[in-house]
């Protein structure tokens, strides 16, 4: 699979010559280094790579929540670091949803609240009726007013992608959704993401160590000391 998108439409993700380097004590450590593909409407992409390669970094700085050295991201077409940080924190509320290894729950709120959460920032009037429905969808419709702490791991993952697909993002992003979970738990937990992922038509990219996952994506990105070494389809 081509990572050109079709002339007809904007790449929804456009990540152009990307750098990333930090300081250390040897003077600068090269996190990533010339970063360069664009991600269609749609698209399901694994990025992939050893412990240290720079994926969960690439995934930061895809949602605008870290910086490059140098290089350009733009999200259905906005150069995200052409804005200050409010704005790019505004576009992220409208466009982005994410789900974490660490599920980043609000502990102090119930399952229902914190699927509410997202709706209520964004000043939704009926933030209750569609959590309710977004918590039955993934199977928790009778555990709304259970706070984390009494839920298991796999019911707080499907909070978290209650909470993620709610507002219906474009650009999903999910940083090894399943590296807490037992594996047939994990197992059921991608499958839901999947699933909610085609009804929802989001673009889905996926930091994995799993190759069975990433064999799930259409296409998979594979990060090597900072660089991409393979951009291919996942059958390939």
């Amino acid at each position: 699979m081509s990572d050109q998108p079709s002339a007809r439409a904007l790449p929804v993700i456009s990540v152009e010559h990307v750098f990333k380097s930090v300081a250390d004590s040897t003077g600068s450590l090269d996190i990533l280094r010339d970063i360069d593909f664009r991600l269609a409407a749609r698209e399901t992409v694994a990025i992939v790579g050893a412990s240290g390669s720079g994926k969960s970094t690439l995934l930061s700085i895809i949602a605008g929540l870290d910086t490059p050295t140098r290089g350009t991201v733009r999200l259905d077409g906005q150069d995200l670091f052409a804005l200050d940080e409010d704005a790019r924190a505004a576009l992220r509320a409208q466009k982005v949803g994410f789900v974490f290894q660490s599920f980043q729950l609000m502990g102090n709120l119930t399952a229902l609240e914190n699927v509410m959460l997202p709706l209520e920032l964004a000043g939704q009037r009926d933030a209750r009726a569609r959590a309710s429905e977004m918590l039955g969808r993934v199977g928790l419709g009778e555990r709304l007013h259970h706070y984390p702490k009494v839920l298991s791991g796999g019911e707080q993952q499907r909070v978290a992608l209650a909470r993620a697909f709610v507002v219906k993002p474009a650009v999903l992003l999910a940083d090894e959704p399943t590296g807490s979970l037992d594996f047939a738990t994990g197992e059921t937990i991608m499958r839901l993401m999947f699933e909610l992922n085609r009804e929802q038509g989001t673009t889905l990219v996926l930091v994995t160590h799993d190759r069975n996952i990433a064999a799930q994506c259409e296409r998979r990105i594979t990060i090597e000391a900072g660089q991409v070494a393979r951009n291919e389809a996942a059958n390939a």
